[in-house]
């Protein structure tokens, strides 16, 4: 890879990073790598799927020329995924440690940039991708603290970057050498978006708060020279700039929800429209169609198709949240929509029919769980949704919605019959897997919410924990739920509860710094842990000799059950605290996550790294192995769904990890292995528009209220899909004894 040329393209001193930049990025990269690792060879987990679109990224959702990939970020990582073939190629080697805030698209899809958001000061970085080889070509890093927008030259010889609020600066880059030509500060207001014109090079515009320019790009002198536009009396905040075919016009969406028309000769105001009624919350998108008309999307979700010649608004739809992406397809007949809710939606552009194409959690996801022994599905929380996910195809099959709460937890049973959720208004409610329905209601289960529950093996009891500390026992049948048992000892939140597989004893961790060992026969304490720690998580080892906690003293303590001293203490991460944690089935692996966002896996014996894997922009808030032991499942704060190959790597007599390889994830999609056989897909020009590519995913929806439930349906049923997972799970409900006397012989 090429490394940017700093040229001193606005005359100042440096425009390197300062030792303490340049310290703080070291310490970053070397947080991943757990100081308890030691060894070498330290593998890159492969990612197997995603599921999650980034909407509040403008201009985020971006459609190659051949119409068959569509591109759009999530987190750090950008996902390219074929409308054709269904699989995914994820851009995150050798990319962006942050979240991704900006995309482009070259005109002939050969180049792809991307510009990220970091921290005040520090280096926000561009990368530009050969769509070809999915390998970065160039890092740009001139800008300070975020990338805003970014602009391809129509023959693609020159990209257009422009900074955040706190850079301002346009900065024009040779795309083949990557070398910085020349800059000037945007405006003296913050400037939201760059345009290059469509049939010149050296021609291109900006706008943002009160400024529109049009700028003249001199290369052979190294300079770019503005002109402001004339627009009288009017004062507008841009969002979006879209210029007609022939260069005479442009046309900007504003805040104020009116849509200017610009004569880019003379740089003169001509018209706004619509006259009478603009669009509420502002224009945030703009975008030409064939025909020279143009289709705007507002902040409040309204699509309409307004005519060049008089402004005048034809056709209008409406999508759930605000619009920011905008993208026609090559045929000019369809387009994508991308909101804020991170939804994806497909629109006819004659009769503006509207088809969800994808959808996920729009924020922090809570928690997430999968099936006894059923691997081909999994449940996650986040704000008022539950969704079911199909794992191989990452489709979403039932939604459950509780308007204004809060789900802070959730679980299967282990017969698969049932959904056990816990909320921020204290109840545990209970639903279908099939439809979602209702099935019961515990009120006043915890004060200020439950935020933790585990399941018995025989289905008849649920044990909860909640904001105030409290763990509570309820025995559950089939017409009344009752309390069987409350137990008070923890000062704080309790995060976590396990049951061992006799279902006779419990664990909870509170982040009070104790975890507890609960009799679920005569509901007292056992054994007590303390830590210097708030408790985020812990777990059983399958032999159930041994528990592992984590919390915010960023510590891995493995604990010996019998008498609740602690055996080792490994460092999980270097600066961030760890939020979850899982043990394999057969105890020889456990994975990590947490405020550093890596997802780690160790060798459980060796308590060595194995493997690491970077995508997540947030933290990591929860970490699940799938049943089948072939994939890992992580969410984050940033709404991400990350499905990852499990590893499978050996640890030698030093410590070093050897003969590793990728879990089987030949039915989970491509991944980096099918690069290759993509690639050339890129130069195919294939079709987006068969009949296969334009199903929507098997979805049922069921809206709720904390008083009224409701079952909406909205395409096809997942009964079937459901009701294999109950049989899977009722199936598998047996548990296995733990190990006995073959426990202590655990080797460290």
């Amino acid at each position: 890879m090429a490394s940017a040329s700093h040229a001193n393209v606005f005359g100042e001193s440096t425009l390197r990073a300062t030792p303490a930049e340049q310290q703080a990025a070291a310490a970053a990269s070397s947080t991943g790598a757990a100081a308890a690792a030691g060894g070498a060879n330290v593998q890159e987990l492969q990612l197997a799927g995603v599921v999650g679109f980034n909407g509040r990224v403008p201009h985020g959702l971006v459609l190659h020329p051949n119409d068959q990939h569509l591109i759009y970020p999530l987190g750090s990582t950008i996902v390219v995924r074929d409308l054709v073939n269904h699989t995914q190629t994820f851009l995150h080697r050798g990319g962006h440690d942050r979240a991704v805030s900006c995309l482009a698209i070259s005109a002939s899809g050969k180049w792809l940039a991307s510009g990220q958001e970091t921290h005040m000061g520090f280096n926000a970085t561009c990368i530009i991708w050969n769509l070809e080889t999915f390998e970065p070509v160039h890092r740009l890093q001139l800008h300070k603290g975020k990338v805003q927008d970014l602009a391809f030259s129509p023959n693609e010889r020159f990209l257009a970057t422009l900074g955040g609020r706190d850079d301002n600066k346009l900065v024009i880059w040779d795309v083949e050498s990557g070398a910085a030509i020349c800059g000037a500060s945007a405006a003296n207001e913050t400037t939201n978006t760059v345009r290059f014109f469509n049939h010149s090079d050296s021609m291109l515009v900006t706008g943002g708060h009160y400024n529109l320019r049009v700028w003249a790009f001199d290369l052979a002198n190294r300079k770019i020279r503005p002109a402001d536009c004339q627009l009288g009396q009017l004062k507008r905040v841009i969002h979006s700039i879209s210029i007609d075919e022939s260069d005479e016009f442009m046309y900007c969406g504003t805040a104020t929800g009116d849509l200017l028309q610009v004569s880019l000769g003379p740089n003169l105001f001509k018209a706004s429209g619509p006259a009478k009624k603009p669009f509420q919350l502002g224009i945030t998108c703009v975008m030409r169609t064939r025909k020279g008309n143009y289709v705007v999307g507002s902040g409040d979700g309204s699509i309409a198709l307004i005519k060049k010649d008089g402004l005048t608004v034809v056709r209008r739809a409406q999508v759930n949240g605000a619009v920011t992406s905008l993208v026609l397809n090559a045929a000019g007949d369809h387009f994508f929509v991308g909101t804020d809710q991170c939804n994806q939606y497909l629109v006819n552009a004659s009769t503006f029919e509207l088809e969800l194409r994808n959808t996920c959690h729009q924020g922090r996801i809570a928690d997430i769980a999968f099936p006894q022994g059923f691997s081909e599905l999994f449940a996650t929380c986040g704000g008022p949704d539950i969704r079911v996910w199909n794992a191989k195809t990452r489709n979403e099959l039932l939604r459950i919605q509780v308007p204004n709460l809060n789900c802070l937890c959730v679980a299967f049973m282990p017969d698969g019959k049932s959904i056990v959720s816990g909320w921020d208004d204290g109840k545990i409610r209970a639903f279908k897997p099939q439809s979602g329905a209702l099935l019961y209601c515990i009120s006043d289960a915890h004060l200020g919410g439950v935020t933790a529950l585990a399941c018995t093996s025989d289905c008849r009891a649920i044990v909860s924990g909640g904001e105030g500390g409290q763990v509570r026992v309820w025995s559950i049948e089939r017409s009344v739920q009752r309390m069987l048992a409350s137990m008070k000892e923890h000062k704080g939140r309790v995060n976590c509860i396990r049951i061992n597989g006799s279902d006779s004893e419990c664990v909870s961790a509170s982040a009070d710094g104790s975890c507890i060992v609960w009799s679920l026969q005569r509901f007292v304490r056992v054994t007590c842990l303390f830590a210097s720690t708030q408790f985020r998580s812990i777990v059983y080892h399958p032999d159930e000799s041994q528990l592992v906690t984590t919390g915010t003293d960023r510590k891995l303590t493995f604990w010996d059950v019998a008498d609740g001293n602690p055996i080792r203490i490994l460092d999980g991460s270097l600066h961030h605290s760890l939020n979850t944690l899982a043990v394999s089935a057969d105890g020889e692996r456990f994975v990590t996550g947490g405020g550093d966002k890596v997802v780690k896996v160790f060798a459980y014996d060796e308590g060595v790294l194995g493997a690491r894997g970077v995508g997540h922009s947030g933290e990591i808030s929860q970490v699940v192995i799938a049943p089948d032991q072939r994939t890992l499942v992580s969410i984050g704060d940033e709404g991400a769904i990350f499905i990852w190959h499990f590893p499978h790597f050996a640890v030698d007599d030093q410590g070093n990890v050897v003969s590793p390889r990728a879990g089987a994830g030949e039915e989970y999609g491509q991944g980096y292995d099918d690069e290759e056989q993509l690639a050339p897909s890129f130069r195919s020009g294939a079709s987006f528009g068969s009949p296969q590519q334009q199903q929507v995913p098997s979805q049922r929806t069921a809206k709720a209220s904390p008083h009224q439930y409701e079952e909406k349906s909205n395409g096809q049923s997942a009964r079937s899909t459901a009701s294999a997972a109950s049989a899977a799970a009722a199936a598998s409900s047996q548990r296995r004894t733990p190990g006995g006397a073959a426990a202590s012989s655990r080797r460290f």
